[in-house]
């Protein structure tokens, strides 16, 4: 294959998802010719072609760029997709995102996040900072970031931000002047088999980070005696047996300010305005890292307050006096207690309804019970069906699963329209919604009626 630089245009299979995207705009950015090829029409699908990205949505080799000099696919395309096998067959070399990702990263200093959740936020306030404090850096989030609309942008300043996914070990292809690991739960299981070789690959991870570089990895993540790298920094919440924490937190109006304590150097009055005690937490790290990089206090204290977020992290839909709506992207139980959680903090006299959509048959299969567990925080739970994404239906794995575990008398299963009609009748004050699949395309439609009513 050509050297990235020389090479004229790139062809995507599966460009509408997030990391695909970053990567899509980033050629587009630098005047590649970029196509590609997705399931389905989105919101983000409908930005890349506004930027001048074409796309299609049939699975139909006639439509490919057969003299594309990059092809990147995402390893959620079927083994049986007519356009990847085209493609395999007549000899081209096919890359996974992780594999461009760590062509574009060679030969910059890298920040490059990880974890099985927490990473999105993190990269993406990370990322925020050094922007907004004129520091600057190439961003690839996994997410996006509220306050520029995108999942990527660029910089003069050859330094990266980066989320590195641990699905199908992607994160292994990076090399991080600065790592961090936020949290290493149990996920992926239908990748990894058990929760050790998830572990495992985390563990090889922190062995990525460049020699002199720096690890910054959550306070008491299992096996963390194990990781590989000479200068190492924790964080935590609470604990002060980390390097940095968090001290004197208050709530004020849906907001959070806390004084940070890094190795004795106190950051005072910070202020997130953003909901979620775990968001403080990753605030932490993304502090921790933006020092390492030389980003004074004051400007990392005024990036932060200017922070408005990722989409669908912990995002305020709508926030008023009479009402409440968050929409999240947690589809791991303790992705969905920190959520649940942080929101009934900030919101203590409000009855919380929650609408979640299991995401993948294998998931739901492995974390019934603590889907339930979890779910049973709310006062309200509505489970729509399984979001299936890449997989077949599994016997007996269902919605019903999750709601037969659960000791909720106030629980039901409903499709997306019964959904809709409960709504009007129940007029939630405070409503949570939840998963990783196609639930946001109900967001809209959810707010304009809620507020109608």
């Amino acid at each position: 294959m050509k050297a990235l630089k020389d090479i004229s245009s790139v062809y995507f299979l599966g460009i509408g998802g997030i990391g695909m995207s970053a990567l899509a705009r980033y050629f587009n950015n630098n005047g590649v010719k970029v196509s590609g090829y997705d399931k389905t029409p989105t919101v983000l699908t409908d930005q890349l072609q506004a930027e001048g990205i074409a796309i299609h949505f049939e699975d139909d080799i006639k439509l490919i760029d057969k003299n594309a000099g990059l092809i990147v696919y995402t390893p959620a395309i079927p083994a049986d997709h007519a356009e990847y096998n085209y493609f395999k067959d007549n000899n081209y070399t096919v890359f996974k995102r992780s594999d461009v990702l760590g062509m574009i990263t060679k030969a910059t200093y890298n920040i490059c996040v990880a974890g099985t959740h927490g990473k999105t936020t993190t990269s993406a306030m990370i990322a925020h900072i050094l922007r907004d404090s004129g520091f600057g850096c190439n961003a690839f989030l996994g997410g996006i970031a509220t306050n520029y609309g995108t999942n990527f942008w660029s910089s003069d300043k050859n330094i990266s931000v980066a989320e590195a996914d641990e699905y199908d070990r992607s994160f292994l292809k990076l090399f991080p002047d600065i790592a961090v690991i936020t949290a290493m739960d149990a996920d992926h299981l239908d990748i990894y088999g058990t929760a050790e070789k998830l572990e495992d690959a985390f563990i090889e991870f922190s062995g990525q980070v460049k020699p002199n570089g720096l690890l910054i990895s959550k306070q008491g993540l299992h096996r963390s005696n194990e990781f590989k790298v000479p200068h190492h920094i924790t964080y935590s919440l609470h604990d002060m047996n980390a390097s940095a924490y968090a001290t004197d937190i208050k709530i004020k109006s849906g907001s959070y300010l806390f004084d940070i304590v890094i190795k004795g150097d106190r950051l005072q009055n910070i202020e997130l305005n953003m909901g979620g005690m775990h968001n403080i937490e990753n605030s932490i790290a993304a502090i921790v890292a933006a020092k390492r990089v030389g980003v004074t206090n004051e400007k990392i204290m005024a990036a932060i307050a200017s922070f408005r977020g990722v989409k669908r992290r912990f995002e305020y839909v709508i926030k008023n006096e009479e009402q409440v709506m968050i929409d999240d992207y947690a589809h791991h139980p303790e992705e969905l207690r920190a959520l649940i959680t942080g929101a009934r903090e900030l919101f203590p006299g409000k009855k919380c309804t929650v609408v979640f959509q299991p995401h993948l048959y294998s998931r739901t299969k492995d974390f019934a019970d603590g889907f339930a567990e979890v779910l049973a925080i709310a006062d309200e739970v509505i489970l729509l069906p399984i979001y299936p994404a890449r997989e077949k239906p599994m016997e007996g794995v269902n919605s019903e699963m999750i709601l037969s575990r659960m000791r909720h008398n106030n629980a039901k299963v409903l499709d997306k329209t019964e959904l809709i009609n409960e709504l009007k009748v129940t007029k939630p004050e405070f409503l949570i919604t939840a998963g990783a699949g196609d639930i946001d395309k109900l967001v809209e439609p959810i707010k304009e009626l809620l507020l109608r009513l």
